[in-house]
């Protein structure tokens, strides 16, 4: 359920994420090059396998979050840099064992790395790349922010069996798939969001506001992924569109169509994710069927309500550029669908 964010200039000026990734910048570079050393490795496949994902074009969102919000108040130490770097770190690691669970074959438009080096590779390397995570939080010395990411760690874990719990069952309602993906995408866009203040020593009503906003940003960003797999190019998903349904995957436009649809209509819904037959021509169906009951335009309709909420809780926090940069941040998610 990795998000991949392109960075070229959107067509609004104020739905973009360049403003985020200009103010961390020179941040961002230090903590690529502690990605590079920390992904390093005697064992030589290590290396190669981390490599392949780091460098494959996500644009670390996640571990910007982090370096924004610790420099918004003012941090100056070094601990951003490293706990950037573990939320990276816990992503990847995260993305390698999605592949294996999800049995995917492409990811951001290449191979993914268990069609190249197998499923026992990819987990142990997303093993040592958690490792490595862990051991970077305890360096920087907050109890609080290793509270935070270990909880985040446990949570996404939850997420991943919960998922595999509900996978192929077209009676997942919508509660269910939003705990999944509370759990597996925005538990991780929340604790880099709250990790920030937490280090620069802000009070516990700013952590919650970062916390609140990393979680339904996280939230809104899955819900338009969603939409992107049935409404998007595949030029901008790197991956083909329809991907998720021939997966198998149960995302809120296949729930709300099913939900909406007519007892032949469900059965269609049943064969094809239940009982895998999803061909082309079960994908133009599929399509026809969610256009019919505007499951992609209501699921665009959760992710702004998301947005919204993530937008508030930013609202009691002083002005700043890296504040605007935040909200900024949410607009061009949304955009994406437009």
């Amino acid at each position: 359920m990795g998000v991949v964010i392109p960075l070229e200039e959107n067509k609004n000026k104020q739905a973009s994420v360049k403003p985020l990734v200009d103010l961390t910048k020179s941040g961002m570079e230090r903590v690529n090059q502690l990605i590079l050393s920390k992904a390093g490795s005697d064992v030589q496949m290590i290396p190669e396998v981390a490599n392949h994902l780091i460098s494959s074009g996500g644009k670390r969102l996640r571990p910007m979050l982090t370096l924004a919000t610790a420099s918004m108040f003012g941090y100056e130490g070094e601990g951003h840099i490293k706990l950037a770097t573990s939320v990276e770190f816990m992503h990847t690691a995260t993305l390698l064992h999605d592949d294996v669970v999800d049995e995917s074959d492409l990811r951001r438009g290449k191979s993914t790395a268990r069609m190249i080096w197998g499923n026992q590779a990819s987990v142990l390397v997303g093993d040592f790349l958690l490792g490595q995570a862990f051991k970077m939080m305890v360096e920087v010395g907050s109890l609080d922010a290793l509270d935070v990411l270990a909880t985040s760690a446990a949570v996404i874990a939850e997420g991943e069996v919960l998922q595999l719990s509900v996978a192929k069952n077209m009676e997942t309602t919508e509660d269910d798939y939003l705990s999944v993906i509370r759990a597996k995408t925005a538990a991780l866009f929340a604790a880099a969001a709250e990790v920030g203040p937490i280090i620069a020593n802000t009070d516990r009503a700013t952590r919650n506001a970062l916390k609140s906003y990393g979680m339904n940003l996280g939230l809104a960003f899955q819900l338009v992924d969603d939409v992107l797999d049935y409404g998007g190019k595949a030029v901008e998903l790197g991956k083909n569109v329809g991907d998720d349904f021939r997966e198998g995957k149960i995302t809120l436009p296949v729930i709300l169509a099913y939900r909406r649809g007519t007892a032949e209509e469900r059965e269609f819904w049943r064969s094809a994710i239940e009982k895998g037959d999803s061909s082309d021509e079960q994908l133009e169906i599929a399509l026809s069927l969610i256009a019919k009951y505007g499951a992609l335009n209501d699921t665009t309709l959760r992710a702004k309500h998301y947005g919204t909420i993530a937008r508030d809780a930013l609202a009691p926090l002083p002005n700043s550029e890296w504040k605007n940069a935040l909200l900024d941040v949410i607009d061009f998610c949304i955009s994406r669908v437009n």
